[in-house]
């Protein structure tokens, strides 16, 4: 019991750390799901500095995202570089942030079940960048 007890304090101290990271969200200026997912980011206390794009795909080339994984925006956490694709839920993205290792994290395309496309049902998976999960939310 006091082990859980440690493990749940520990968790929520790293995403509470995790939530007031600054993520920059490189998006294209007509796509309104990538507000809804900044709006999920700041709901949860991340800092967002929002950049309109008009060649995500250089974006996404230069950041290293991996071609089948991509989506509609890609955010780097600003003190990391850790590579945020796609809705990813803010608990996986404050779980990345706690594991510098990990180079970036993926919501392939766009589910209905994503944070800015529609309600969340606890199956969506996102990956890490070689296509592994990562967390399921």
């Amino acid at each position: 019991m006091k082990k859980l007890l440690v493990a749940a304090l520990f968790a929520a101290s790293a995403a509470a750390h995790a939530a007031g990271e600054t993520i920059t969200v490189y998006k294209d200026a007509n796509c309104g799901c990538c507000e809804g997912w900044i709006a999920h980011l700041r709901e949860a206390g991340y800092k967002i500095n929002a950049i309109d794009s008009a060649d995500m795909p250089a974006v996404k080339k230069r950041l290293g995202v991996p071609d089948a994984l991509g989506s509609c925006h890609t955010g780097v956490v600003d003190a990391s570089g850790q590579v945020i694709e796609g809705h990813v839920p803010a608990a996986a993205v404050a779980k990345l942030i706690a594991q510098r290792g990990v180079k970036g994290v993926a919501v392939p395309g766009m589910p209905m079940n994503s944070p800015g496309m529609g309600k969340m049902d606890g199956k969506l998976v996102t990956v890490d960048f070689k296509g592994r999960p990562f967390s399921q939310d």
